[in-house]
Formats: C-alpha cells, structure tokens, sequence
C-alpha cells in the first residue's frame, strides 16, 4: 500500500512523495473543454475541492512549464494536446478557506492579506521595466496595509474590488496571454457572515469584488470557483451572467471530487483490507453527484486506510454549528422531519440551490438545501409536477457515519455536564419513577435557561411541541435499542412518543419494556401537576396507544405508560 498522507491539499508535494492519489485528472480535460468563462462548482467540505485546485495550477500555470513529472502516467498524459498544453498560462490562485473573522472590518482585512500574498508570489514582475509607477505602488500599498498593526488602518474599497483584475493585467503584458483564476472556497467568508451578523455588508463588498475580477475583466481567460453552497444569483452574483454553477445535483463533473466505489474497492484490495469493503460501503458510501451514485467522502476514506478504524472523521473535520443553530431552534416541523431521518425514514421537501444565508432564519425549507449541499443529506428521488414544475426531492441520510454525527449532536444539546441524561434514560428504562423525576427535573433546571424554547415566532409554537423535541433529544443515544417513534396513530388517536424494543432483551440480560409516552402542558383549568400527568396517563388508555405495540407481539405486561407533565422547567412524570 503507498504510503496514505491525511490532509495534504498541495498536488505538487502529494506526487513528489509518491503517496496515495487517486487520478482525478481527466477533470482537467472536462473543464478545458467545457469552454465555459466562469465555473462555480459546488461540493461538500473535504472532498478534494483544494487539491483539485492545486492540480489546475500544476497544470496549466507556466510557474510549472516543463514539469511533466507531476502528470506522466496519469489519464490526462495520455493525450498529446494536453502535453502541449502543460505550463502555458499565467495563472492566479486564491483560497479564501482561512477567512473565518466575526466582524466584517477583520474580514476585509483578511482578505487584503490573502490578495497580498497572491503578489507576494509574483513579486518578480517588480524587477520588470514594464510596470507603471502606479501598479508598483499598489504592490507597496497591499504589502504596508497587510503589515500594518494599527487597527485603525484604512484602504480604499475600490482598491481591493480592482486588485485582482490589475493584477491580470500586469500578467497578461507580461506574457502576451490572458491569465486563469482560481478560487477556493469562496463562500467561506460568507457562512461567516452569516453566522456572525454581518451578512449585508459583505455581500456588498463581495459583489463589488467577484464584478471586477470575474465580469469586467478584459484579461481573464477563464475561471474556476469552488464552494461548499451556491449562494443565491442576486446576493452575490448578479453581474455575472457568464457564470456557469455545477451544484451536487448536476452530471457534470460527478466523479471529479469524492471516490467511486470501484476508486474506493481498488484502494481496500491494495491495502489487503477487501474484505472490510461492505463495512466502509455502510460507514462511507450515499454521496450522489447528479445521477452518480456511491460516491464516497474521500477524507473518511483515507483515515480509514490509514488508521483502520471506523470513525465518524469527516464529521468531526467542523464544528456543524451552523447546523446544529439551525435545528436547534428550528420549528417542531424541522425536528419532526429530523427524527424520521434518524430512524433511517426519508422526507419529501422542496430544495431551492441558490441558497440565502440571510432567509434561513424564516425559510423552514431552506435548511434542507443546506444540508444537502453540506453532504448531510442525499437524494434518494425527485419528482416533477407536471402542473406546476414544481420539483419535490426524497432526501435521506448520507451514511452511518452522518447518522452518528447527528446522534452525538443531538445528544449534546441535552447534556448538562454531569451524567444527569444517561441516568434519566436508565431510570426510564428501569421504571425507577423516583429517578426519572429527579433527573429530569436536574436536566431542565440546568438545560432550559439556555435553549431557546419557541423560535423567532413563539405565537406559532405550542409548549407540548418544545418538550417534546426535548425528551426525543435526550433518548437519542438508544436507537440502537428502540425503534423510537412520535406522532404517529395508534389506536383512536396520535401518541407524543412510543419506544419499540428492537430485542427482548438488554446485552446485560435485561427485559426491554416497550413504552408510550404522554407530554401536558400544565393549563389554567387544571390545580396541579399531578392533574396533568393523570390526563397524559389517561388519554394513553382511552385511545388506545398499545395497539401498534401489541401488534407486534410484545405482551400487554412489557408495556410501560408515563405521563410529563410540564410547567415552565418544572416536570412531574407519572
């Protein structure tokens, strides 16, 4: 087995060392002849975005004319066009991966910083007669405001917008051609933004900047973008109608970035590890790119060569906290649609690509596009009204490694620093009715302070909704144990949560109960708590909730009936 290098984003060092690369270099010839101006292609974190970036440089910037030893014996070689091709182009790369600022001064800032080091790397062209006063002024002008401490420090926005594009124009007289930009991860920045509250003002000045460099650039010969999601045309790239956007859901480009499951096999028989190949498929697999299925996330799979281990790694490469915010304070329709995808059932929703950071706050659909873009969710089917054109997709979880993800997400929104969780979901199980009221009440004294209970928009959230997503939160880590189920008719009615024992019995040995769970609010009509969870307990029996788990043959004397009742973070179960 070559020797597997986590996280090398650099294609020159990755073929110089002689480490394990799977040849993505025919997407070269894809684009080259796709003749599109401007290409922004769209894929989830991790799966070789930068490394296929670093490849087109390689490829085609005359920094690395002659260097046919980084292609010799890779597909693209083999065709003598592209040989010619090789190192003829002045090329500018740009990453915008590291810019992660809250506030929007720091953020322009940085990106100063990030067209400063692209000079940096053509600084030779100061030792060219040709340059004007002016442009080597700008060099000067980059460098001393990059290197500048004072945190009053100014540039003009014109500058920065012009930067870029005066650059290729430097590079286009220097050597007779119009010049290639890339960039990477473009909407890193944005997310930020997003995330921090400044999303107005940098959309402004990234649509100033993307107009100048990408659509009034007589010097740019073509250009390539990548991204995790597609913001909208009209926030960012509304003077750009020459841009062609390849999402997760187009054809083109669908093996380029993440591994085939025949590139993933190949890897598995040359590690001696075949026959772990159905164990990776359930862990790695579900990735679809257009009508490509069994795309794999190539960073999981490089660890799991490397250390043989199954772990959720490319999960654990972020922090999911923009997923996880919008979740958590999603409406109980979000929650509801998250826990069928956790019991491995699909949803059927509307998916808008161009996605609006700044709607995602009001817009219950546009998570689901999030998601899908972010490589959470894949699509299993679409469908085509034919009345309307509307289009509904059935998106489900990628792979377990996601699955897991989101049970350890979940699960930590409910854990209180102590072991108060697991303690209540043991005293559940066990009927210790002493225990569940003690924790529980420990878990919503601790935990309620801090959630926010309805939403943006308490008036359409009943209470019994929260409460609900929050018990379903803390039994998260069982559904290995149940099949766990809420909202669903038994009976003469809809239960709030049942738990089905997917064995008789525990691995301890113990007798699994089935259970029905009962949620109230505490109202006004009512004196006491106790009143509460004797309607919740008697609403059970009335309608008849053990209908569906007796169906399954589990008898009348496994089944446990508890009743919540709530009022504010006070909880009483019966």
């Amino acid at each position: 087995m070559r020797k597997v290098s986590i996280g090398k984003q650099d294609y020159e060092s990755l073929i110089k060392s002689g480490c394990f690369y799977v040849d993505k270099t025919y997407f070269i010839k894809e684009w080259w002849e796709s003749q599109d101006d401007v290409t922004l292609i769209t894929r989830p974190r991790r799966f070789g975005k930068t490394l296929n970036m670093s490849m087109l440089e390689c490829f085609f910037s005359n920094k690395y004319a002659g260097r046919s030893d980084l292609f010799e014996g890779l597909s693209i070689w083999n065709d003598e066009k592209y040989r010619q091709l090789q190192g003829t182009y002045p090329v500018i790369f740009i990453s915008f991966a590291e810019i992660k600022a809250n506030n929007f001064k720091d953020t322009k800032n940085d990106m100063v910083s990030v067209i400063n080091d692209v000079y940096k790397q053509h600084s030779y062209l100061l030792e060219d007669d040709m340059l004007t006063d002016a442009e080597r002024n700008l060099f000067r002008q980059l460098d001393d405001y990059s290197n500048n401490t004072n945190v009053n420090k100014d540039i003009s926005n014109e500058t920065i917008y012009r930067a870029v594009k005066n650059l290729a124009a430097i590079l286009y007289r220097k050597f007779e051609k119009k010049v290639i930009i890339l960039l990477d991860e473009y909407d890193t920045p944005m997310q930020e933004a997003y995330v921090n509250g400044y999303w107005n003002e940098l959309v402004d000045f990234i649509r100033s900047l993307f107009n100048s460099t990408f659509k009034t650039n007589p010097y740019l010969e073509r250009a390539v973008m990548t991204g995790i999601t597609r913001i909208s045309k009209e926030s960012i790239f509304s003077d750009l109608n020459n841009l062609n956007v390849i999402t997760t859901t187009n054809d083109e480009y669908n093996t380029s970035f993440g591994f085939t499951e025949n590139e993933v096999f190949a890897a598995l028989d040359e590690a001696g590890l075949s026959e772990k190949k159905d164990d990776v498929k359930l862990w790695y697999d579900g990735f679809t790119f257009g009508k490509h299925k069994d795309i794999y996330n190539p960073w999981s799979i490089t660890n799991y060569l490397d250390k043989k281990e199954f772990k959720t790694y490319w999960a654990d490469t972020s922090s999911n906290s923009l997923v996880g915010k919008l979740i958590q304070r999603g409406s109980p329709k979000i929650k509801k649609a998250m826990e069928k995808l956790l019991n491995g059932e699909y949803i059927t929703v509307g998916i808008d690509e161009q996605i609006v950071f700044d709607q995602l706050d009001n817009d219950e659909d546009a998570i689901w596009s999030l998601l899908l873009a972010s490589g959470y969710l894949k699509v299993d089917s679409m469908d085509i009204c034919v009345s309307t054109g509307e289009q509904k997709y059935e998106l489900s979880l990628t792979n377990l490694e996601v699955r897991v993800m989101f049970q350890k997400l979940i699960k930590g929104w409910f854990m209180t620093g102590d072991d108060s969780s697991n303690e209540f979901i043991s005293a559940l199980i066990d009927g210790d009715l002493e225990a569940m009221n003690y924790y529980i009440n420990e878990i919503t004294l601790n935990g309620f302070s801090s959630f926010d209970v309805a939403g943006k928009d308490e008036s359409r959230i009943r209470p019994e909704n929260f409460y609900h997503g929050f018990v379903l939160g803390l039994m998260a880590g069982q559904r290995n144990t149940y099949i766990i189920k809420s909202n669903r008719e038994s009976g003469f009615g809809r239960y709030d949560v049942m738990m089905i024992p997917k064995q008789s019995t525990s691995e301890s040995g113990k007798k699994l109960p089935a259970i029905v769970l009962e949620f109230k609010v505490k109202r006004d009509s009512e004196k006491s708590l106790e009143e509460a969870v004797e309607a919740a307990l008697k609403q059970i029996e009335e309608k008849r909730y053990d209908e569906e788990i007796l169906a399954l043959g589990i008898e009348k004397e496994r089944i446990r009936h508890y009743g919540f009742a709530f009022e504010g973070k006070k909880v009483l179960i019966g």
